[in-house]
């Protein structure tokens, strides 16, 4: 082909998966192979259709030209050349093999199964009347019938040749209410539930405009759905088949300000006055262009990770070793889980609605293909247990999604753009002036003549199975098929090798471009799927289809029907090809005190602001010894008010020393508080202490006693003995901190300090190492990898090792005396006679000021105590040690 002006280049470095190794470069028609000169590797095949980014890149200083790949599978590889000439050829070969001006020039032209596959009929496996016939349409039910009037595509272009409507609306009537519907997409069915007569049917919005026009056939052919639970024989007496319809919902997948917008082109959403049998909700789903744009935002962070663990082993993208430098606030920021729980809730209520309330549903959004794609796709794989079946989950794709017309040529971006194609080499080595003059002139005119076609693109399928998978990882007994199928499903949705995700809509499909029909020259994805050595590879050994018995009444049983918890998403990291702890946080071990026994929680981490609470489930738990000392991972700075920026997950490999001496840290200042306790004559056995309950355990170990009972909690008991042990300890400290002095690198030296000591200061947080500060309101950081510790009540105590002291409380007229309000307190450890107590003393206890956070009581005009925050300077214990 003229396109390839190389197509072999030799001794070329390529580095991938966090190794370089060199080998021969081999440019084909439709594939970029790269062989490797160790035998043992295997070859590395790239369709052109795969690659989303091609960068060239400056010389090195070793001389070496690199081309950067990054593919539409997330993965990243290298080419270094020798000679510049070289990577120029290979860069230009491949813009030229992978911008394609039609659909017949993909692979899926050329591709040729060899040997062939041993399975058949993959271009057949959805016929619309076999699957609506086996939902029960015209023998379950005789509401509903099948109608041709767009056999030949000319009353919707862009559905289906045959649909499914009420029996009660001709076809007569369909015409006009076609007018009203968003490219002619009427209301149609699309799923009719198997244990009633609960639907799910599908449209595209109505065209209300601002003069908010209606149309009463379009009103009547949504009242015939919404009533299609009653016999067409029997509707004169009324008489419902299934009990009561009352909870009729049209679901507007849009926000609702985009809904509103839309009257301003014509079109906007359903008048609620004229459909009476139903009410309305709006799921909050964006549009194409902010799930793009999201997407994008994980892409960016992927890659600027690997850019950096280049740069830090110097070695180019793809070549490095994986360092834990992934900025996961970076993907919070791009709100992909929040799109992903917004649709996930929207399933939600209409598998609740068709299941339990026994109604029906319609869906649409705008144009009715993607975002309602989305919805009716996953809520049958939740209501039917036959779509969560490798055959199940084809049929459910070519009807919902192929034959219904989702525009996969245009959101895929089957035919690229040289916009993804960027040169950023040394302009000395471009040729001349004019030559250089000419080649930006050139890239001009491309990124303008193709910005419409990237604007079409959006990931809308591939959220689809990233939905999919959160389902499937809440039910990994429910799918007959893995995880490796879905990514299997998605890598071929971009590759173009088959014909099955090439085309807009049915009618292109069955058509063909230039007369070249699809299913005569291309291979079907769903035969090499259904192949016996995909399929054993592809079968979840831990599918069990018993649960799934939809006879089963039993209050356990959910009849094979799935509720999925719309909060609890993660980043599917097989797909990103990172690990679960890069993308979404380690699973860790936090310890609490319950009882006599210290139990260890597990905890999963809520990577976005969609679940900003701990997990509802059961957690379990594990009982050990008193004396087990549990090593906690590096803990987050939680935001304070102060300003202070958090310290970022991202960068926790870099701190690991830092916080490994954490615990030996802890070590000295327990055993230096021990041995000023036992210089003092207090002791671990005789130090006085309030009673405990029989349950306590004592510790004896410094290192435990330090880390689990919490210094706050000692100072709290000490009695008035204790101020010459604050002073010993206090000298202890003292020698300690000497060596977090440094300033953590990136932050100013005060900020450095406070960050360093941050966790010795106990004012309103928990335990010295498992404190992360309070789960309310924009403090808490989702992204820390553990959790704040809710069931550990914090004493109000102070900490008597804070920069700062708290005001101390000022104690009601009951504590201090009236008469000489310098006088100290009296010591409660000699009798005095007993004093009169006013109503406030006696209504509120004073050992409970600080338990309740009061610091001042005051009395208003009306008679009610009230909490007032001014310190009172005259109740100052050195200790701040509450009094007894």
């Amino acid at each position: 082909m003229d396109a390839i002006r190389v197509s072999k280049v030799e001794k070329v470095l390529c580095g991938k998966s966090g190794s370089a190794h060199y080998g021969s470069l081999h440019l084909t028609a439709h594939h970029l192979i790269f062989r490797y000169e160790d035998a043992g590797q295997e070859e590395l095949w790239v369709p052109y259709p795969l690659i989303s980014l091609v960068l060239q890149l400056p010389q090195t200083l070793q001389g070496q030209s690199p081309l950067t790949f990054h593919t539409r599978t997330f993965e990243t590889f290298s080419l270094l050349f020798d000679i510049d000439r070289d990577a120029a050829d290979v860069f230009e070969s491949v813009k030229e093999l992978t911008v394609c001006t039609s659909v017949n020039q993909l692979y899926a032209f050329f591709y040729s199964p060899n040997p062939p596959f041993d399975a058949e009929g993959g271009w057949n496996v959805y016929s619309p009347r076999k699957e609506f016939g086996r939902m029960g349409v015209g023998t379950r039910t005789k509401a509903w019938r099948f109608t041709d009037i767009n056999k030949d595509y000319q009353f919707s272009p862009t559905y289906p040749s045959l649909l499914v409507v009420p029996t009660r609306i001709s076809d007569s009537t369909l015409h006009y209410a076609a007018k009203y519907r968003s490219k002619c997409r009427i209301p149609a069915l699309t799923y009719l539930h198997w244990a009633n007569y609960g639907t799910i049917t599908r449209s595209s919005q109505p065209m209300v405009g601002i003069k908010q026009n209606r149309s009463v056939q379009d009103e009547k052919l949504v009242e015939a759905i919404f009533q299609s639970h009653y016999f067409p024989e029997s509707r004169l007496s009324s008489t419902p088949v299934y009990g009561a319809t009352a909870t009729n919902l049209i679901v507007d997948a849009r926000p609702t300000a985009n809904a509103v917008a839309n009257t301003a082109r014509g079109a906007g959403t359903e008048n609620m006055e004229h459909y009476k049998d139903a009410k309305k909700t709006y799921s909050g789903i964006d549009h194409i262009h902010a799930m793009r744009e999201s997407l994008a935002k994980v892409v960016d962070a992927l890659r600027e990770a690997d850019t950096i663990a280049a740069n830090v082993s110097g070695n180019v993208p793809g070549g490095a070793k994986q360092l834990a430098i992934l900025d996961r606030q970076a993907l919070r920021r791009s709100a992909w889980l929040r799109h992903m729980s917004n649709i996930l809730e929207a399933v939600v209520l209409i598998v609740r609605n068709v299941h339990i309330n026994s109604s029906h549903v319609l869906i649409h959004c705008s144009d009715g293909w993607d975002r309602t794609s989305q919805l009716a796709g996953l809520a049958q794989l939740c209501l039917d247990p036959y779509y969560r079946t490798m055959r199940g989950f084809q049929v459910l794709v070519e009807k919902d999604w192929i034959s219904f017309g989702h525009r996969f040529l245009d959101r895929c971006g089957h035919l690229s753009s040289e916009k993804f194609f960027t040169s950023v080499a040394d302009s000395g080595n471009a040729g001349g002036s004019a030559e250089a003059a000419q080649a930006f002139l050139t890239s001009v005119q491309n990124r303008f003549a193709s910005q419409h076609h990237v604007k079409e693109t959006s990931p809308t399928f591939h959220q689809f199975l990233e939905c999919l998978r959160q389902i499937q990882r809440q039910y990994p007994e429910r799918f007959e098929f893995n995880e490796l199928f879905l990514r299997t499903v998605h890598h071929h949705l971009y590759s173009c090798q088959f014909g099955t995700f090439l085309y807009n809509c049915e009618r292109e499909r069955r058509r063909g471009e230039d007369s070249v029909v699809p299913s005569e020259r291309t291979a079907a994805l769903w035969d090499f799927l259904n192949s016996s050595s995909q399929v054993e590879l592809h079968k979840n050994p831990s599918y069990d289809p018993s649960l799934d018995d939809t006879s089963n009444r039993e209050s356990n049983s959910d009849m094979g029907v799935l509720i999925p918890n719309a909060k609890d998403v993660r980043f599917w990291h097989e797909l990103y090809g990172r690990t679960d702890e890069e993308m979404n946080g380690k699973i860790v071990i936090s310890q609490v005190k319950e009882g006599s026994e210290f139990s260890l929680t597990i905890e999963g981490l809520d990577d976005d602001t969609v679940n900003p609470t701990l997990r509802s489930e059961a957690v379990p738990s594990i009982s050990l010894p008193s004396s087990t000392i549990v090593a906690l991972s590096p803990p987050v700075t939680p935001a304070r008010s102060t300003g202070t920026p958090p310290v970022s997950d991202g960068l926790s490999s870099g701190l690991q020393g830092l916080w490994s001496s954490l615990p030996e840290l802890g070590q000295k200042v327990g055993e230096g508080f021990l041995a000023a306790a036992s210089s003092t004559g207090l002791g671990n056995s005789g130090m006085p202490l309030r009673p405990s309950s029989p349950n306590r355990v004592r510790n004896t170990n410094p290192t435990d006693f330090f880390t689990s009972g919490g210094v706050k909690s000692v100072w709290g008991k000490l009695s008035s003995n204790a101020t010459a042990a604050f002073s010993a300890v206090q000298d202890v400290y003292d020698g300690v901190t000497k060596e977090t002095k440094t300033p953590l690198r990136g932050l100013t030296d005060d900020e450095g300090k406070r960050s360093e000591l941050r966790n010795l200061d106990s004012s309103g947080e928990d335990d010295f190492f498992a404190s992360r500060g309070s789960a309310h309101g924009s403090s808490y950081n989702p992204w820390d990898s553990i959790k704040p510790q809710k069931s550990l009540p914090v004493l109000p105590t102070d900490n008597p090792w804070a920069s700062f002291r708290s005001s101390p409380p000022r104690l009601p007229p009951s504590v201090l005396d009236v008469h000489n309000p310098c006088r100290l307190p009296e010591d409660p450890t000699v009798a005095h006679p007993p004093r009169r107590q006013n109503s406030i003393s006696r209504s509120l206890d004073p050992s409970q000021l600080g338990a309740a956070g009061v610091t001042h009581l005051a009395v208003t005009n009306e008679g009610d105590v009230a909490a007032e925050a001014e310190p009172s300077p005259l109740t100052t214990d050195p200790l701040g040690v509450r009094l007894l």
